[in-house]
């Protein structure tokens, strides 16, 4: 059966909204992710904190040699080949969906491009200094950077549109 022209229209609409959507947001993600990075390695030595809310909130400059929340330290170039991999599965996906006539919803778009941009950040940190820096520190929870929020943030949107498919 064919689409009717308003199918059509709507269809092209996704895509290209989609093709502004995830280069938008992976742009952005590591712009802000570099430029802080980058602003508090200047402002602040390793290790070194300052309080914004005292006991809640503080600016800590830490490098991670591990991953996620400094888990298994030191282990060199594993943490560069599995962001390859997942950025690449990423890539993949998205290129998938697009040329199989299946259309992606706004939410995986953006929950993909969140996880790419966080990956390609803590990525760079990798190559180019051997481990991630952090800075965002609440005290009660490991020290983290803009790049892991995006990553959380995407695979939170991620799996909360397959709860809500699962649902319907």
């Amino acid at each position: 059966m064919a689409a009717s022209p308003r199918e059509v229209m709507n269809k092209r609409f996704h895509v290209q909204l989609d093709v502004i959507v995830a280069p938008v947001t992976v742009f952005l993600v590591l712009f802000f992710d570099r430029i802080t990075k980058n602003f508090f390695s200047q402002v602040l030595s390793e290790g070194e904190s300052i309080p914004v809310i005292k006991n809640a909130f503080h600016f800590s400059l830490v490098h991670n040699t591990g991953i996620a929340f400094g888990l298994f330290k030191d282990q060199g170039i594993v943490f560069i080949i599995i962001p390859v991999i997942a950025i690449i599965l990423l890539i993949y996906n998205i290129y998938y969906y697009r040329n199989h006539e299946h259309s992606l919803n706004l939410i995986y778009v953006t929950g993909f491009s969140l996880i790419l941009a966080g990956a390609l950040g803590n990525l760079i940190d990798r190559v180019i200094y051997g481990y991630v820096i952090d800075f965002l520190d609440f005290r009660i929870w490991p020290v983290f950077n803009i790049a892991d929020s995006a990553i959380t943030v995407g695979a939170l949107l991620i799996a909360w549109k397959c709860l809500r498919l699962r649902e319907e």
